[in-house]
């Protein structure tokens, strides 16, 4: 659903840990597709960064490679893919009604709606095939159908965020954009937008306009 050269349409971004999804998705996928056992074998190598973390010295965007390197390195591409899948559909129902309802509505409209995330493509791309929207997110390296632990593209936070909308998705072509998120690394994204919402700080969802779908 990549835009096209149509004008006057508009654009609706949405974050996905945090705002669409209520809890750590990155996390929980971790727990869900890997053993008790490699995990805690893995974690303990990661620890000082954890622990960094954790007393926010060492920053999510330097958190989150290093943590997918040390828990999916080498690991089995279609094993993880097909967890993943099932992962996605357990996500369905970790996601915040009110957004959700938003987002229909977005696309009731006509609107091109994307998810924009930090997270990786393994099972977000699942998961936006089930919501029929588009996704903007990290990816992940395949090497011989295995994962090689590291990230094909940048980390998808902060101004990669805006890079890669506006890559995508050309902001001229768009006479109303809309950005929903939860954190500091969503601002630049923001920047894009005429009307936006924090989670956390804003009480009221955008008002969307009461028009038809556009064709």
């Amino acid at each position: 659903m990549y835009a096209t050269g149509e004008t006057h349409k508009n654009l609706a971004l949405f974050d996905f840990d945090g705002t669409l999804c209520k809890k750590d998705s990155f996390t929980g996928f971790i727990f869900y597709a890997l053993s008790k056992r490699h995990i805690v074998k893995q974690g303990l190598k990661l620890l000082p960064w954890i622990q960094a973390y954790y007393f926010n010295v060492y920053p999510a965007h330097a958190m989150r490679p290093k943590l997918f390197y040390g828990m999916f390195k080498d690991t089995d591409f279609t094993e993880i893919q097909h967890i993943a899948e099932e992962y996605a559909q357990r996500l369905i129902h970790d996601l915040d009604p009110k957004f959700i309802e938003q987002l229909r509505q977005h696309k009731d409209l006509g609107h091109d709606v994307v998810l924009v995330s930090a997270s990786v493509d393994l099972y977000l791309k699942p998961l936006c095939q089930l919501l029929e929207i588009d996704l903007i997110c990290t990816k992940t390296e395949i090497r011989d159908g295995r994962l090689t632990g590291y990230y094909q593209s940048a980390d998808c936070s902060r101004m990669e965020k805006k890079i890669r909308v506006s890559e995508q998705y050309p902001i001229a072509n768009y006479s109303t954009i809309y950005a929903y998120g939860n954190s500091e690394e969503d601002l630049e994204m923001f920047s894009l937008a005429q009307y936006t919402y924090m989670v956390g700080k804003d009480q009221k969802l955008p008002a969307l306009p009461a028009h038809l779908k556009m064709a």
